[in-house]
């Protein structure tokens, strides 16, 4: 053992100081003074309102992305000591002294401090010079726009930082020696990057999108090897490609909803099952409700419809018109609506058709699929009743009324068929917050539904109910469930009406599974959509690629001193020109390779066309996609498709001659000028006075602030 053991013991590393270099370069221009200014900066306000729903573990829904990024905002809020007590309802509001603003931005200052040694690291694994890779570091080193949306509490840079991870860490697993089990790590990361890329932003998925395309022309190209070798490839490619991302976003969504335990002001988005889940708010009435729906039963019925604002099946003592505005003629029946407000007169009575009796028996004699019943109105004592009239606003369905008998041959038509549509068996019981049921009238087998159409103002604005044939209607807008429920005891219109404010407490567990809660908020994220609304600064895509509009992020209550998103216009028009460079000479090379003149040997070829996938497949689709989008868009939205156009214009002039050199150079030295003339709007400081403001201004459509004295 003595003679294995030589000492001393020495370790050899091989370190890059060019790497270094930048790292500790990129370090400086994203964290220093990064508690300046110690205001709210533009999109903070809006992502510091969810950092705050998670330091008070309140449920909310951002219908514009998915949950990994606001967790991440929220865990340098919570290092800092961050409790939530702020206010986010303004720009330019000052934080207190008790709010850690270098805690709240620090996370995507070092997310936006790494892009640039993995731009480095990325253009080495696409088999470039590390002359390539420095000039690629250096243009990301000195974009002002890619810098000011990394100092402040923004995702744009934690998303660009996880898209570079996710190639660099893929190529570097596509570039390891075959033999060496040990680059399954970085296609595992690869994976796990392109999870939390989609978890921050479903921009990443254009991105992810991509890199599943790679991989699958690489997967192709080993069909000829042996067999168990390209079943193994295959499989750890889809493993760590495929399975594993969706596990992880999956838990994102775990994670947000465990954290995310107590009611908020989403929470009426969410379906009553889901609300009666978290602490407080209708949890706090539903506790102790009956499960099972009963003859004599009480209950407030809630519709399942897909919309922005929850309703209650309704009436009141206001009748239709006899005719309406178009000349056509109603019942003249008591109005039954949909009410997006909690009140008396959203509770109805299930009866027995064969009784009279409005009272739950002892032992109650539960609803069950498939029952016929009628629904009495709490307050005002009529039947839910149906019948061959034309509804007020959607006259292809039947009108529905609290029946009111005129005596003009126009018998009641008050039964209605239970059906739950999610039903485990075919005599389940009609069940409190979990059942989703359809009411089927039973004299036209119309179905009870939520036209969405609001009423005039004899109908005081309220929502729409018709009873439309099951198949005219739209599925969604079928369902209704009993949100809250007590069991009846009073016989009595006046002695009903005080017992609604006295609920039966029986303890009942109705919890319900996370996969439900998933998949509701999943359908909740695409299908409710805040009203979009036009914004100063938002702008239309092809003004990016010129640079045509910027930001004004802050500006200083009393000085000039003002934070800009505008890039670098150097390297945004090198940018340009490389991708234009691109194309070219792609379309050169191909169609002389199909005349048979290889200019490029195959293996140079190969990496030409690797770098085109990458880079320009890369700025597509992360550019494309807003062309077809129509929601406010901003500037900021550009910048993942600018990073890949960084990538790609060093490696154009790889190993050139010496003048080549020289006007690299020079380009770069541009670059540097033009990044230290924009810094007083990267950074806000120092203070320009407005003549200096106003050279600045190399657009006249640049909206740069002038206070004067």
């Amino acid at each position: 053992m003595s003679a294995m053991l030589q000492l001393p013991l020495v370790v050899t590393a091989q370190v890059d100081l060019v790497l270094v270099l930048v790292s500790l370069l990129a370090l400086w221009t994203r964290l220093s003074r990064l508690s300046y200014p110690n205001a709210v900066v533009f999109d903070e306000v809006y992502y510091g309102q969810f950092v705050s729903f998670y330091m008070k573990r309140v449920f909310f829904i951002d219908d514009n992305g998915p949950p990994l990024g606001h967790m991440i905002l929220a865990l340098g809020a919570y290092l800092g000591g961050f409790d939530g007590n702020f206010v986010w309802n303004r720009i330019r509001a000052e934080y207190p002294s008790s709010v850690s603003v270098w805690s709240l931005r620090v996370l995507p200052s070092l997310c936006g401090a790494l892009c640039v040694p993995l731009v480095y690291l990325l253009t080495l694994e696409l088999r470039f010079s590390h002359l390539s890779a420095l000039g690629a570091a250096v243009l990301l080193l000195l974009e002002n726009s890619l810098i000011v949306q990394s100092r402040f509490m923004l995702l744009e840079s934690v998303l660009i930082f996880l898209v570079l991870l996710a190639f660099f860490s893929y190529l570097r697993f596509h570039n390891a020696p075959t033999s060496s089990w040990f680059r399954y790590i970085w296609l595992l990361l690869s994976g796990v990057s392109c999870a939390a890329a989609v978890g921050v932003k479903y921009m990443g998925l254009f991105s992810y999108l991509l890199l599943l395309g790679v991989a699958f022309l690489h997967a192709w190209n080993l069909i000829g090897d042996q067999f168990l070798n390209v079943c193994v490839q295959c499989v750890c490619r889809v493993v760590c490609l495929l399975v594993v991302p969706v596990l992880l976003y999956v838990f994102w969504f775990y994670l947000h909803l465990s954290l995310l335990n107590r009611s908020g002001p989403h929470d009426q988005l969410m379906s009553s099952a889901f609300q009666a889940s978290l602490q407080g708010g209708l949890s706090r009435i539903t506790q102790g409700q009956p499960l099972e729906v009963a003859y004599g039963s009480q209950v407030t019925l809630r519709s399942s419809a897909s919309q922005l604002i929850p309703c209650w099946l309704h009436s009141h003592k206001e009748n239709y018109p006899v005719r309406y505005e178009n000349g056509r003629g109603s019942s003249h029946q008591q109005q039954v609506t949909c009410y997006p407000f909690k009140d008396v007169n959203n509770w109805w009575i299930i009866k027995h058709p064969g009784r009279q009796e409005l009272v739950v028996d002892t032992p109650p004699r539960p609803v069950r699929h498939g029952d016929v019943i009628q629904l009495v109105h709490a307050m005002t004592s009529r039947f839910l009743n149906s019948h061959d009239v034309a509804a007020p606003m959607s006259p292809h369905a039947q009108e529905v009324s609290g029946y009111v008998d005129f005596n003009v041959s126009m018998p009641a038509q008050n039964l209605w068929k239970v059906d739950i549509s999610n039903r485990e068996a075919e005599s389940e019981v009609w069940k409190t917050i979990l059942s989703e049921v359809r009411l089927v009238h039973v004299n036209t087998s119309a179905v009870l539904k939520l036209s969405g159409v609001s009423l005039p103002d004899w109908g005081f604005r309220q929502l729409e109910v018709v009873a439309e044939k099951l198949f005219k209607a739209h599925g969604s807008s079928l369902g209704w469930n009993v949100e809250e429920h007590r069991y009846g005891t009073s016989q009595e219109p006046k002695e009903r009406e005080a017992e609604l404010h006295c609920p039966t407490h029986i303890d009942v567990d109705r919890k319900i599974s996370f996969w439900a809660k998933f998949l509701e908020l999943q359908w909740k994220m695409l299908t409710v959509k805040q009203e979009e609304s036009e914004h100063k600064y938002s702008s239309a895509p092809l003004e990016w690629i010129t640079m045509e509009t910027n930001i004004a992020y802050w500006l200083h209550a009393t000085t000039n001193a003002q934070i800009h998103l505008i890039g670098n216009p150097v390297s945004w028009g090198v940018a340009n020109l490389s991708l234009l460079a691109y194309q070219l000479l792609a379309a050169v090379y191909m169609l002389r390779r199909r005349r048979g003149f290889k200019d490029l040997p195959d293996a140079v070829w190969d990496q030409f066309v690797c770098l085109g996938c990458v880079c320009v497949g890369g700025w597509l689709v992360n550019f494309v996609p807003f062309l077809l989008m129509e929601k406010t868009l901003f500037l900021y939205h550009y910048l993942p498709a600018l990073c890949y156009l960084y990538l790609l214009s060093p490696q154009q002039c790889d190993t050139p001659p010496c003048a080549v050199c020289v006007c690299v150079s020079a380009v770069l030295l541009s670059v540097f000028l033009s990044y230290r003339t924009f810094c007083p709007l990267t950074y806000g400081s120092p203070e320009l006075s407005a003549n200096q403001l106003r050279e600045l201004r190399w657009r006249d459509t640049w909206d740069i602030l002038d206070r004067r004295h």
